[in-house]
């Protein structure tokens, strides 16, 4: 598969995005199919004449004879998602850390506020799509980088997110709701509801998610899995296991068996 994966070259863009990476179009790839698990960044999916449908947790990618760019976004998902391609096309997917697209949307929540369960357009500016046709179409791969970034860059304008990160702060180190409402002095429905404005998710959900992505991270440093979900605030053990079940939809020993964690992206690939 032609995937590359980048990180942001712009300093500032580092602190917000945490890569993208480009597939290539090829008109003789087989077919592609693979799995993606849930995690707790944002992800804006962007790709050149193709036609997508979306049904029961399942993504189909054709090549389209329409000129066309179609961008989504996913910012929520407990379950995995099957990716499935008929032929390699032009994408670019950007993954923005759980606060990081908010400092280059004016309103979000507009966003966060739809059914994640279906497929939601992105298209948050009049220039988005003509300037990612533009992109697309640049053939050297370093120039290209350079025009996506300086298009982010153009978008950007700082917005105050403290109470957020410091909310995601807490939930990271596995403090309670109750505990965190008495903290901030608010009520638990509001922190919710901050959290759900700003994350696009419930505390519980991005926690859930967060352990998860960390016991991958991790993994080579825990003698066994017993280790590992100790080290990574698991109650216990069958805890692990059922996290793992539900957001993999397999065991934890199938998942590190089939799926390489030392990737950029954690996919398992059918």
């Amino acid at each position: 598969m032609n995937l590359e994966f980048y990180k942001p070259k712009n300093t500032l863009l580092q602190k917000y995005i945490e890569g993208f990476y480009f597939i290539v179009e090829d008109s003789t790839s087989d077919p592609l199919i693979y799995r993606t698990f849930p995690n707790n960044y944002v992800i804006i999916a962007i790709a050149q004449n193709i036609a997508l449908t979306h049904r029961d947790g399942m993504m189909i990618i054709t090549p389209s004879q329409e000129n066309n760019i179609v961008s989504n976004i996913i910012y929520r998902y407990n379950t995995p998602i099957e990716i499935s391609y008929l032929k390699l096309i032009n994408e670019i997917t950007i993954y923005f850390k759980p606060l990081g697209l908010n400092s280059f949307i004016e309103n979000v929540d507009f966003f966060y506020s739809k059914d994640h369960t279906r497929k939601i357009e992105f298209d948050p500016y009049t220039d988005f799509k003509p300037e990612m046709e533009k992109i697309f179409n640049i053939t050297n791969r370093q120039k290209q980088i350079e025009t996506l970034e300086l298009y982010w860059l153009s978008k950007f304008r700082e917005k105050d997110v403290s109470l957020a990160e410091e909310l995601i702060q807490d939930i990271e180190a596995d403090a309670k709701i109750t505990e965190l409402a008495n903290k901030y002095q608010i009520s638990r429905q509001y922190l919710s509801k901050i959290f759900q404005k700003n994350v696009g998710k419930s505390p519980s959900e991005y926690r859930k998610i967060h352990r998860f992505r960390r016991s991958i991270m991790e993994k080579n440093k825990a003698k066994n899995l017993t280790e590992l979900s100790c080290d990574n605030l698991f109650y216990d053990q069958s805890h692990f296991i059922k996290d793992f079940q539900d957001l993999t939809h397999n065991n934890p020993k199938f998942f590190f068996k089939n799926v390489d964690t030392e990737k950029e992206n954690v996919w398992l690939f059918i």
